[in-house]
């Protein structure tokens, strides 16, 4: 028998009744099961007793999300502590994190088994100093993207201290590998694969013919530094998309391997390749 937490996006599932299915499945097959609703309340009284996750995780064997990708964005900094592995349910739309969809839960039961490869994602630290103090710090799974908000900024990337970019544009994605099939892929970084470890550094509409997307060392410190920042001209910085933070002229945006990892329970149901063809559109 293991102990199960399904942590339920109630946008997704309202009323719980997906979970309460899923719930009871596991059950009948003699796991112990905690449901942690999370991002609002459930639309009346659940039928069934539920905690707060970080009290739930306390001796949990599998996380269960029930959602999307961005339920487990939202959730990794909190659960990375644990190293509880997890495996996500898609209740939303087009998820790459999410292994499983609502029609294919049944394979939970494997999961709950311990018949699973256990994957460690790369995680990224991220923090702003500003006049040699730190006034922010968080950590991301996917990435931490500095842009401009209306008007384009200028931006140095520097690796280690050295250069690496220094351009006007949107901005500057710092992704992990996770974080490769986001944003990152999007502005035209590469894919990599969610198992390896590196950091991937991809400006966004730059002003510059030689910009491109950088694939570096994971020990690298990737420092961003912007410019001619003003009340007028605001940069930002949103870590897996949490908010968003104003910077200033003068601050240093660090970016490095996070001493955490996330622990995704894979069932080989896809291997990486078949899901981004899948997911982010079809082989030519």
């Amino acid at each position: 028998m293991s102990s199960v937490v399904l942590c339920t996006n109630v946008r997704r599932d309202g009323d719980l009744s997906y979970t309460a299915r899923v719930k009871a499945m596991l059950e009948a097959d003699g796991h112990r099961v905690t449901v942690s609703p999370i991002c609002g309340e459930p639309e009346g009284p659940a039928s069934f007793p539920t905690a707060e996750l970080e009290r739930a995780l306390e001796g949990a064997d599998l996380l269960v999300t029930l959602g999307g990708d961005g339920t487990i964005l939202r959730i990794a900094p909190q659960i990375m502590r644990h190293e509880v592995p997890l495996v996500g349910v898609n209740l939303g739309h087009v998820g790459f994190l999410t292994e499983l969809d609502r029609d294919s839960a049944g394979l939970l039961r494997q999961a709950a088994a311990g018949e699973y490869r256990l994957v460690p994602r790369m995680m990224l630290d991220v923090e702003i100093r500003r006049n040699g103090e730190r006034v922010f710090f968080d950590t991301a799974l996917n990435d931490a993207v500095i842009s401009g908000l209306v008007q384009n900024v200028h931006l140095t990337a520097l690796g280690d201290g050295k250069q690496i970019l220094n351009f006007s544009g949107d901005g500057v994605i710092v992704s992990s590998p996770t974080g490769s099939t986001a944003y990152s892929m999007a502005a035209g970084g590469p894919l990599v694969e969610p198992g390896a470890e590196a950091i991937v550094l991809t400006p966004i509409c730059a002003h510059m013919l030689a910009a491109r997307s950088f694939v570096l060392s994971p020990e690298r410190t990737i420092t961003v530094l912007p410019a001619d920042v003003s009340e007028g001209r605001r940069c930002v910085l949103s870590a897996d998309g949490r908010g968003m933070t104003d910077l200033m002229d003068g601050d240093r945006v660090i970016v490095t391997k996070s001493g955490y990892r996330l622990l995704m329970a894979e069932l080989g149901t896809k291997s990486f390749y078949e899901a981004a063809f899948e997911k982010l559109g079809g082989r030519a």
